[in-house]
């Protein structure tokens, strides 16, 4: 019954906002089926309807809901589809599965969603939208995986809705993130808001039938809103400029909304000559922000001697800054001129296209650079105008221009001086690149001194190109060196199997590729290994079979096959065993016996024949390397606590590491202790301290 009332609901919702024949009417009763997950599609779908998107977003939408439940009924709709709704569930199906709620993206499900924009933008509203959805459903206290995923939240989702001048998105993200992050304050704050609600509502009602008489006497056509600041904007103003409530400006504020550009100065003057303004005037129609909003912003004093903010600004300018990208469906004027929105998008396919070399971590740390800090625009000699992070340089205006202008860069004139070409741009600075056809390119220090994602990229891009057949070579060496330093079989890694697997994870189309991305840097050996074993754990799961047996015993001399063979064993750095852990030997070229737990993941990957048996024999006063992790709720003198419960079983601490994520207080500590049973002991006592979650024995100093 609750399903058929939710099916209902979304029927009358969409068939309310949409203008649906009668074939559209059995399609959408078709994708609406019990077995979805109705609830969080009823969510989305109340979000798709407040963003305005167009009828193709909502039955793709639906239909790839249907797909994850049903793929053979879905499948079936798709026939009766339009070609532009096919082709959007296609690519929600690139993405990541946005009917299942889970609370972490890895860096390639973000990568994958970046593509999707420039295939179509509307597929990544409904994947924000569903976002927003699963934000607004967690509640204290979060899980860990909760935690990485407000987290992610915090760090990609709400800019990448800024960006896109998604405001509703935005701010519904960030309200959320606010209220699982700082829950203290956020209550606070929420409970002196509703406090002050009822004279801010009669201050509000009292200003805007002013400034309705102003629109009157101007014989303006317009409207007003008012409204009351969201509590992310107000908290995170308090964090960042360490101020009180009292001290905010905007707390409420009131939009005025006309028809042209003139009518806004008009309006703006008289609102001067009636309220005070108190020197806080911003002028976003002749400077917009970085993502195209535009808007006239005063402070002013009002009659209960608080400062209101009021926005002035045309229609059009409200229909872009309100519902960003979806707007460009809605609404199909000037075609021919170039929007705010095909500006935004334009940085989305750019980052894409320049990141074509990079592995998805470094997608998402550059993402991440490119989403956050200040704005500076600067100019050509002719006058065009081009946008940059705060602290860019001359080396990212010439590639900016063109890929060949930065490579044949000698100099730069800014503000018709000539200055180095790693100076710092300025906001407003008119800057021309000196180029040469005798320039011998790029120097491999710009690459630290480029802010831009672009311009790195473009570099790199160079160098790759100019010495490719060297960094291939290299690259070789690299892997080569890092298998044999890992005493990993490449035989048994290297297969075509597993190499096609690679070549994909990372969007190469062959070895040569990744062995000069590892010649470059881009790719680390330890990244390109952890992707072989990975593949080859995942398909192995016995040890290898051991063809003999050694028994271990250790003196002052050192470590001893027998006691007295005189053959060198080694304890493997990677996953250090102790007296009393279930152990097995690798036969090492030149290097003797390494030893490793039984349930070390490299184990997996040895050369079978050189794998022998080891186990434990005499007792006596050798120390052990081992390292544990702790998980613990932030607490004034845990760290005391963890190592005074060390130090009194007189165990060394060789060393430990610690910091702050999110809620907890991560540490790991490095100890010597004489067998197993030793440091299973010490891993209780710290467990039963109050306030520490988790403890284990991890897998080496990691």
């Amino acid at each position: 019954m609750q399903d058929n009332n939710l099916i209902t609901q979304i029927k009358d919702k969409v068939e309310n906002y949409l203008t649906l024949s009668e074939n559209d009417k059995i399609i959408l009763d078709k994708l609406l089926q019990p077995e979805m997950n109705l609830t969080r599609c009823n969510g989305i779908i109340d979000s798709l309807i407040v963003l305005r998107l167009d009828k193709p977003s909502f039955y793709s939408f639906l239909c790839y809901q249907l797909f994850k439940v049903n793929e053979e009924l879905s499948l079936e709709i798709e026939k009766s589809l339009s070609d532009e709704e096919r082709q959007m569930v296609e690519t929600f199906k690139q993405i990541k599965d946005i009917n299942k709620i889970t609370m972490s993206e890895d860096n390639d499900d973000i990568r994958k969603m970046f593509i999707a924009v420039s295939k179509d933008v509307r597929v990544v509203i409904v994947k924000l939208a569903g976002i927003l959805q699963d934000v607004q459903e967690l509640n204290l206290p979060l899980s860990r995986e909760e935690k990485v995923f407000v987290e992610q939240v915090r760090e990609i989702h709400v800019p990448l809705s800024e960006r896109l001048g998604l405001d509703y998105l935005k701010l519904g993200m960030d309200d959320n993130v606010v209220r699982l992050e700082y829950p203290q304050e956020y209550k606070n704050l929420k409970e002196r808001l509703d406090i002050k609600k009822e004279e801010n509502e009669a201050q509000l009602a009292l200003s805007k039938s002013r400034v309705e008489k102003i629109l009157h006497e101007l014989k303006i056509n317009g409207y007003i809103q008012t409204r009351q600041k969201h509590i992310s904007s107000i908290l995170k103003k308090q964090h960042k400029q360490n101020i009180h409530l009292d001290q905010i400006y905007d707390l409420v504020a009131m939009r005025v909304i006309v028809q042209t550009v003139e009518e806004c100065y008009a309006i703006l003057g008289k609102v001067h000559a009636m309220y005070i303004p108190i020197g806080r005037f911003k002028d976003y129609i002749a400077n917009p922000k970085p993502n195209g909003y535009k808007s006239l912003h005063t402070t002013v004093l009002v009659e209960n001697q608080h400062p209101m903010e009021i926005q002035i600004r045309t229609e059009a300018m409200h229909r872009e800054n309100e519902f960003g990208a979806p707007a460009h469906w809605l609404y199909k004027e000037n075609k021919n001129k170039k929007t705010e929105f095909d500006k935004r998008i334009t940085w989305f396919r750019e980052m894409v296209e320049d990141s074509k070399d990079l592995s998805s971590e470094e997608f998402v740390e550059t993402l991440k650079a490119d989403l956050y800090g200040g704005v500076i625009f600067v100019q050509t000699p002719k006058g065009r105008v081009l946008e940059f992070p705060d602290g860019a340089t001359a080396i990212d205006f010439a590639y900016a221009i063109h890929s060949d202008i930065g490579n044949s860069c000698i100099g730069v004139k800014v503000n018709d001086r000539m200055q180095p070409i790693t100076t710092t741009l300025k906001n407003g600075d008119i800057v021309e690149i000196i180029t040469s056809s005798h320039s011998k390119g790029p120097s491999r220090d710009w690459l630290n001194i480029a802010k831009t994602n672009s311009a790195r990229n473009k570099i790199r891009a160079f160098f790759k190109s100019e010495l490719k057949e060297e960094n291939i070579k290299n690259g070789k060496s690299i892997l080569e060196q890092a298998f044999k330093n890992r005493e990993l079989n490449m035989s048994l890694l290297l297969t075509e199997n597993y190499i096609s697997q690679v070549l994909l994870k990372y969007n190469m189309k062959d070895m040569e590729e990744l062995y000069a991305s590892l010649g470059t840097g881009s790719l680390t050996p330890a990244q390109v290994i952890g992707k072989f074993t990975a593949l080859y754990n995942k398909d192995n799961y016995m040890p290898p079979k051991p063809t003999q047996t050694l028994n271990i015993k250790t003196n002052k001399e050192g470590v001893l096959i027998d006691g007295d063979s005189g053959m060198l064993v080694r304890f493997a750095g990677c996953c250090n065993p102790i007296d009393g852990d279930e152990i097995i030997g690798y036969i090492s070229r030149g290097k003797g016996v390494t030893i490793h737990r039984k349930t070390c993941s490299n184990v997996k990957a040895l050369e079978p024949e050189r794998v022998i048996t080891a186990e434990w024999s005499a007792k006596d006063d050798s120390s052990f390397l081992a390292t544990i992790k702790i998980i613990a709720d932030k607490r004034d003198g845990n760290l005391a606590k963890f190592t005074t419960v060390i130090t009194n079983m007189k165990v060394t601490i060789t060393g430990f590491e610690a910091r702050d994520i999110g809620d907890t207080f991560n540490c790991v500590i490095a100890l010597k202790v004489k067998n197993k049973a030793e440091l299973t002991k010490v891993i209780n006592l710290i467990q039963g301290i109050k306030g520490v979650q988790k403890v284990f024995r991890s897998e080496g100093w990691k």
